[in-house]
């Protein structure tokens, strides 16, 4: 299939992409096609096929529970109660934890896959979906969050403040914290997410490109991409665009940083928009498309994902942005979305962009569900 051909045929018959037939009303304003129920239909399809070819429930690591985070948002459009079944599921198996150590002597933030680990921020992103939960079943059972704030309670009582030292890191927490805010009123999740966030940015963040590296070993001119470029990897930059996203969405008008974040949103929004492809898609190293070139879609669908929530809250310029979305979607649902229900050209688990590494229609994965399911809610409200 040529990619350049395939990307632009027109939409003769959405039924053949969501088993339902299109819509006769169509917004002249936009090339985006889709109805409500269109998109509804669209998620329904990604994400059962996601459901039904996984029905073993994974654990509690950052790649499944990121998945988890975009199937919570697709519940929130939906109301399918089949998506909360399955995160119910899947937290219970887990026990409504992360790491499982209980022994505070040996809690450790660096990186770990183990029980130790519990302060470390990839076995924190499950939080996420456990206040989702808790808030979602009547907030009647607050087991379900009991280990979230006895973790993060305890991490804001060190001294510390060098706990999200990768950029992916920054998705995974920072709005644990801004949930729990809105829980528990308490004001310290605040104050401390933003000193988290600012050592964070003293070593991650380049003030000119207005863009993050994945970490402090990729800073430039220490490391560059193939042709002697800033090397910033899109998974991760879409990491923080989102979540981002999901800060300030729960933070209150009257948020002392919140008006700081829009400004750092904002500027991501204009620094992304200007490196996106023509096909709608963005390589793997953003500023580098010859570093390692082709399309990846975890990336570009966090992207989505943050340009349409900017959009619906008026964050973002419709008449800028909108077609940087309109391009983005096109190529998720057209290119990406493979006639099963699969996710493609989701770059496996890594940190940084790789010079041949194969990213094809078969490469899909928890996490680019996930990012994928993001973006189509937004869709969904967007359409609305």
């Amino acid at each position: 299939m040529n990619f350049k051909t395939s990307l632009f045929i027109p939409i003769a018959s959405l039924s053949l992409l969501l088993g339902s037939c299109k819509s006769t009303s169509v917004r002249p304003e936009t090339a985006i096609k889709e109805s409500k129920k269109e998109v509804v239909a669209l998620i329904d399809r990604v994400n059962s096929h996601w459901q039904d070819t996984h029905p073993e429930f994974g654990n509690a690591f950052w790649n499944v529970a990121a998945y988890h985070t975009g199937n919570m948002e697709a519940y929130k459009v939906t109301q399918n109660k089949k998506y909360l079944d399955y995160s119910l599921a899947w937290a219970e198996k887990n026990q409504w934890m992360g790491a499982k150590s209980n022994d505070k002597s040996e809690w450790k933030y660096n990186y770990g896959e183990n029980d130790k680990h519990v302060l470390f921020g990839d076995w924190q992103i499950c939080f996420q979906t456990y206040i989702d939960l808790y808030n979602f079943t009547g907030k009647n059972d607050p087991q379900k969050i009991a280990r979230t704030r006895e973790v993060m309670e305890y991490e804001m009582s060190t001294q510390a403040n060098d706990y999200w030292w990768w950029v992916d890191g920054l998705y995974m927490v920072m709005p644990v914290m801004t949930k729990l805010y809105k829980i528990t009123g308490n004001e310290l999740y605040l104050e401390k997410l933003h000193s988290y966030l600012t050592y964070a940015d003293s070593i991650m963040y380049d003030e000119e490109a207005k863009l993050y590296f994945r970490d402090a070993k990729y800073i430039y001119p220490k490391h560059k991409s193939a042709n002697g470029k800033k090397d910033f990897w899109a998974r991760g930059d879409g990491w923080i665009f989102a979540g981002y996203a999901k800060i300030i969405q729960d933070l209150p008008k009257s948020a002392k940083h919140r008006n700081e974040y829009i400004a750092r949103f904002k500027d991501m929004a204009k620094a992304l928009a200007a490196a996106q492809q023509k096909e709608g898609y963005w390589t793997r190293s953003i500023l580098d498309p010859e570093h390692a070139p082709g399309p990846e879609t975890s990336g570009t669908a966090f992207f989505t994902y943050g340009y349409l929530w900017g959009i619906n809250n008026g964050i973002l310029d419709k008449k800028t942005y909108l077609p940087v979305v309109e391009k983005s979607w096109n190529y998720l649902t057209q290119f990406a979305l493979q006639e099963n229900g699969a996710v493609g050209y989701v770059q496996p688990i890594g940190e940084k962009a790789i010079p041949g590494q194969v990213v094809d229609k078969n490469s899909t994965s928890d996490f680019g569900v996930g990012a994928f399911l993001l973006a189509a809610s937004e869709m969904s409200r967007f359409v609305k």
